[in-house]
Parts: structure tokens; sequence; C-alpha cells
């Protein structure tokens, strides 16, 4: 991962419209370049490039990424391989700038930001979490609104073609098959989500190991830097490999400390799930690393 500088621009695809496209609709992949849909993108790739090897997973009209501004450097170094893979096998690929982090450090305390799953200790003493609305408003909401004006070529005000509604167009998300009980139908009525690592019963592990064994790519599991979802280790190792967002995700800390006071909300927030500061982890709490075993080897998850 050495010398990948993730600011550097992403680049996209030309955007095109597809107002010519067939039934039975397109089949988009959402893709957060973690693990599940990296595998996802590059067996797409591998069906346009030797001919239909996943039959389950189609050869997508278009791969979308929304990038949250504060992500791992692999990550990004993720993201470029599944670009490089689809440049080959002419797959567009697109970029969303939704910029979580961006929106966060400027508007926490000073007006309403996206909920984010944060732990929480009450007044009383209490343990708890707060809602999580951020994937939905910056990665699913997001890739539906690229989709409609971006993809399909709808104008501000046109209403919804009526060919275009009950769930015509296809979704496609990477959940693997020990994440089938996320799986839900979607809320937009222009898409039907699918899940064609459940459909394969492809676990995480077996993931891991496609991209390893068939694209020669060690994959880590993605999410912005500050997600509460992350173990302690994933914060330790952050600091370790990738000092400039462990820089970010103690600003997001620093902020949240300073100016919940002028928020409404009481309870007291963490990023940590041991609900104590990062900059206060020590090595017993990042002593919490998740594994799985992949072909007789025990992998991190990256999470």
């Amino acid at each position: 991962m050495a010398g990948v500088n993730k600011r550097e621009p992403l680049h996209t695809a030309d955007i095109f419209y597809l107002e010519n496209y067939a039934p039975p609709g397109l089949d988009i992949l959402g893709c957060g370049a973690g693990m599940q849909s990296t595998a996802l993108a590059l067996m797409s790739c591998e069906n346009a490039m030797r001919g239909i090897v996943h039959k389950e997973v189609p050869i997508y009209d278009a791969i979308l990424f929304c990038d949250l501004g504060s992500e791992p450097i692999w990550v990004y170094s993720q993201v470029r391989f599944i670009q490089d893979a689809c440049r080959e096998a002419k797959i567009p690929f697109y970029v969303i700038q939704t910029n979580l982090y961006q929106d966060f450090m400027a508007n926490f305390g000073q007006k309403r930001v996206v909920s984010i799953p944060f732990w929480t200790i009450g007044q009383d003493g209490k343990r708890g979490r707060m809602p999580r609305n951020c994937t939905m408003d910056y990665k699913i909401f997001p890739m539906q609104k690229f989709a409609r004006w971006n993809l399909l070529g709808y104008k501000k005000g046109q209403r919804t073609r009526p060919e275009d509604l009950l769930g015509r167009h296809k979704m496609h998300i990477g959940f693997s098959y020990e994440e089938r009980r996320r799986c839900s139908e979607s809320r937009n009525p222009m898409f039907k989500n699918s899940f064609p690592l459940v459909d394969m019963k492809l676990t995480r592990s077996d993931n891991y190991a496609y991209c390893r064994n068939v694209w020669d790519l060690e994959t880590r599991a993605s999410a912005c830097s500050f997600c509460p979802y992350h173990t302690n280790y994933f914060f330790m190792r952050l600091k370790q490999e990738d000092p400039d967002t462990y820089k970010e995700l103690i600003e997001v800390d620093g902020l949240r400390q300073r100016e919940q006071k002028k928020t409404k909300i009481q309870s007291e927030l963490y990023i940590s799930k041991s609900r104590k500061r990062i900059i206060h982890l020590d090595e017993c709490d990042c002593d919490d690393a998740e594994m799985f075993s992949c072909q007789n080897l025990l992998v991190c998850n990256g999470f």
C-alpha cells in the first residue's frame, strides 16, 4: 500500500445516458470496495473478459463507489485496483463524492448532521447507541439519485416513467452469506435489491480467497475511519499504517467532544466500543481483532 496517495482524485468513467436500455433494466453494483463488493466487482470483470464464469453475477452496467472523504488508505488502493480491472473489462466505474467526513466536521454542533451510530453513556449511566442513518444518507440514496439523474437521464421535476417502476433496475449489494439477515427490499420503487453472494452462499472467507487466488489481491473491509463499528484493533492499526487518516479520526473525536454541548444530545458520545476517547485506548483495549479462517490461515477481517 506504500506510495498510494488517497487524496489524488479518483477517476470516474465518462457519464453516459442509457436512454435505449433493454429489458429487464440496469444491473448496478453498489461498491464499498471492501472484501465482498470487491469480489463481486472483480467477478463481473472476469465474466466480461473471460466469458461467463460466475453465472449469478452480471456484467454490470455501472459500478458505483461513494467516497465518504475519510477512509483508510488501503480502501482507496482497492478502489484503484477495481478501477483498473473495470477499465480493462470495459465496465463503467463511477466515483460519487458524498463527503461524510467534511460535512460532519463543518456542521456538528452548528446545525443538523446525519445520525452516526456512536456509542453512548447516558446521564444515568445507561449504555446505548445512536441510530444509524449514515449508510442510507451517504451511500444508498446518493447511488439511487446518481442512477436516476446520471444514468437514466431524468430531468428535474420529471415524473418516474412507468417502465422504471416495480423494481425494474437491480441494485446489487455485497453482503456475504453470513450477513444474509441484513438483506432487505429496496424502499425505492425503481430498484430491486439483489444479493449475489448470498445466492451463491459465499462467505467472507470465500470472497477473500477469490480475490487473493484469482487476482493476487489481499483485501480488507471498508468503512469510514470514524465508524463506531470498528474494533479498537482497527484504530491501532490505522495509527500505525495510515497516520494522516488517523489524524482525521482524532479530529472527529475532538470536535465531537468540544461541540456536543451545542447539540440536544444528552448522552456522552464515543467512537470506540470501549466508550473511551481514541487517544486513551491502550494495548489491552486494542486486543480485540476479529479473525476468520481462510485456507488454513487466520485472516483479520480489517474491521
